[in-house]
């Protein structure tokens, strides 16, 4: 057993089958519901992938019956040093750090906080004992904690009392159990203070210190004057950086991005970290000079040369995307396309490297397939899950969202891949980007239209996640009202998502609505009309509620008195035509809306379409189809008629008289 953390027990545990050390922190939780929260906030830590983080292995709840208590179990990395022992050893020894390794150690720590940030993830928990030392030179931040977890006023409470030290690396806001990445902010910059200072302040007066900040600015203006006064290396940084993510108000405080540009970019720190190299953007002369004069050959030669080097890459990258179309020499070989795609496997957690990647493959794509349609791009599952997880480390980025989503659906219409990107989570992320980004019209746009390529020829692998859609397309449409090619791809979703069966009965209503407006707001696009008729006409098939929705008259008019219209504008166009006498047909299946159609004019205008379109079948079968249920139900109002005439003259007869027949 280690020292208790601020939540729990640690415990030091050797795994039976391979003997290595890991720990378990057990937390004791309130109730069920409390454990379950935070076991749904840690389960995605588990998918986190970087160098220098320490990641959970597993977690599970136990129940232990002496104090009637559920426990939550984190099963993590086990490492015997610590950022914190270094401090101490320093502070012992009154030495200051060594300045080249705590530039290397802080490069590592800011590449890591910056992916979670970017990942939306706190840390909340950040402190030296937090940072463990796997080896010399290579730091891994541990601990992450949840807010379900960080939120116990109870137990931090009584861990505050034990040791005051728990509580001192956190914000102030943090204190009131509020937490947020600038949270992380403020505890990084009191880790920085404690590294900077620790050749003359002890543990108590470095806590003191930290403490004090809080309230009071003041004291750091002093601490950073002794700093000066001491010759502290880096002393210039420190005090331009520490004041500006101390800040107590949090909305003051600078973001983790704007630290790695004072220290790494516009600052002379160095790190060997290779988001920290990247930052500052260092290229080799002689490659500079074959990117910047060399053609599309020689560059690919100088990526292939250097795929390690994200800097090249990136600058290779910016490079063709900036050489006029003139002086391409396309095709290019498909080869840049592996290329590419290498790089952003390595490299995956550097924005500005997938966004210029995403945009030179929809540009070698473009232009592939313009050229020949039948050409195959070189894709497999690997290369479609590792685009995924590169949407997935890049959640904020709106851009590089949509740049994915249009390469996704470049992948589906080439390939045979919806059911791997089915299994790889494809759905889910889609629902949860239309969920998050209802109003960005780009991204809205292209994943509409993804999700057309998957379902088009798709077998579900699993419905759970599609049955979902409808509602999120429903709000994408009522959130972009008057856009029309958002109408058009929502359009021919709802259609797939009718015959596909993944649609409530209780949506029909709202989708019919839908379908109609978008029609009027843009009959002149034919593909829009085409699948806002196919989607109508598979509604009416299967819900007579739906069909009824479509022939009563509404704020714009009738359903029927709109297809009439565009009937005048399409009466050429036999596949319209043909989508119009479908949604014709299942309406006449329901007795009780025939008479609507012989009001319209429905007879007249079949009448006329079976007069011009003789040879297409299908067409001609729905016409009938529609005839013949009018004709009956002509025939059937004429009979009740001519009964309720003959009931009514018998009711008149003298008596005695010989009735009529």
């Amino acid at each position: 057993q280690l020292s208790p953390g601020a939540l729990g027990v640690n415990l030091v545990v050797e795994e039976l089958a391979t003997e290595a050390k890991l720990v378990i922190k057990q937390v004791e939780c309130l109730d069920e519901h409390h454990t379950n929260e935070a076991l749904e906030e840690l389960r995605p830590l588990l998918k986190l992938q970087h160098a220098h983080i320490s990641l959970y292995q597993e977690l599970f709840i136990t129940w232990n019956s002496e104090v009637s208590s559920l426990s939550l179990c984190l099963v993590m990395e086990y490492s015997q040093g610590s950022l914190q022992m270094v401090i101490q050893s320093k502070r012992e020894e009154k030495a200051v750090m060594d300045p080249k390794w705590m530039q290397e150690i802080l490069g590592q720590m800011l590449d890591a906080l910056e992916y979670l940030h970017q990942l939306s993830i706190i840390h909340r928990n950040l402190k030296p004992s937090n940072i463990s030392l796997v080896s010399k030179n290579h730091c891994k931040l541990q601990d992450l904690s949840s807010n379900a977890l960080m939120t116990h006023r109870a137990k931090w409470n009584v861990r505050a009392e034990e040791d005051p030290f728990q509580k001192s690396w956190m914000a102030p806001e943090a204190l009131d159990f509020t937490f947020s990445q600038m949270s992380d902010v403020w505890s990084l910059g009191c880790i920085m203070l404690d590294m900077a200072s620790c050749s003359f302040l002890n543990a108590t007066e470095a806590m003191h210190l930290r403490k004090s900040l809080r309230q009071n600015s003041g004291s750091l203006k002093a601490i950073l004057k002794t700093m000066e006064e001491k010759h502290i290396p880096d002393v210039e940084t420190f005090s331009s950086l520490l004041p500006l993510m101390l800040q107590i108000n949090p909305l003051d405080r600078i973001t983790i991005k704007a630290v790695v540009r004072m220290t790494f970019v516009s600052g002379s720190f160095k790190s060997s970290c290779v988001a920290m190299t990247l930052h500052q953007q260092v290229v080799p002369e002689i490659i500079t000079s074959i990117l910047l004069e060399g053609n599309v050959t020689s560059i690919l030669e100088a990526m292939e040369s250097f795929p390690s080097r994200p800097e090249v890459q990136l600058k290779a990258m910016k490079r063709l995307l900036q050489i006029p179309e003139d002086q391409l020499g396309l095709p290019w070989p498909m080869g840049l396309v592996e290329v590419v795609v290498t790089a952003m496997k390595l490299h995956e957690r550097i924005l500005d490297l997938q966004l210029c990647a995403c945009s030179l493959l929809l540009r070698i794509l473009s232009h592939v397939l313009v050229q020949d349609a039948e050409a195959q791009v070189p894709w497999d599952i690997s290369i479609i899950c590792s685009l995924l997880s590169i949407m997935r480390s890049h959640s904020d980025s709106e851009q590089l969202i949509t740049q994915g989503y249009s390469l996704l659906t470049i992948i589906s219409s080439q390939v045979q891949v919806s059911e791997e990107l089915q299994k790889a989570g494809l759905f889910e992320l889609i629902l949860e980007h239309l969920h998050r980004f209802s109003k960005d019209r780009d991204i809205c746009f292209s994943a509409l239209g993804l999700l057309w390529s998957l379902l088009v020829d798709a077998v579900i692998v699993n419905k759970d996640p599609v049955v979902k859609i409808p509602a999120l397309v429903i709000q994408v449409l009522d959130t972009h009202p008057t856009d029309a090619e958002i109408a058009e791809a929502g359009c021919a979703v709802f259609w797939l998502l009718s015959l596909l069966g993944c649609m409530s009965e209780w949506q029909f209503e709202k989708v019919v609505e839908l379908l109609l407006q978008s029609i009027r707001l843009s009959q002149e696009r034919v593909l829009l009309v085409n699948n806002a008729y196919r989607g109508l006409a598979s509604l009416a098939k299967v819900s007579e509620l739906a069909a009824f929705r479509v022939v009563m008259p509404q704020d714009g008019g009738s359903g029927l008195t709109l297809l009439q219209e565009t009937y005048q504008l399409y009466k050429d166009d036999p596949e319209v035509v043909e989508n119009l006498c479908m949604l014709l047909a299942h309406l006449s299946s329901y007795k009780e809306i025939l008479p609507e159609l012989e009001s319209s004019g429905i007879r007249a205008l079949v009448r006329e379409i079976q007069g011009r379109f003789i040879s297409s079948l299908e067409l001609v079968s729905y016409a009938e189809k529609v005839s013949l249920s009018l004709e009956a139900a002509l025939h059937s109002s004429q009979e009740r008629k001519l009964l309720g005439a003959a009931v009514g003259e018998e009711a008149f007869l003298p008596e005695g008289r010989p009735h009529l027949p």
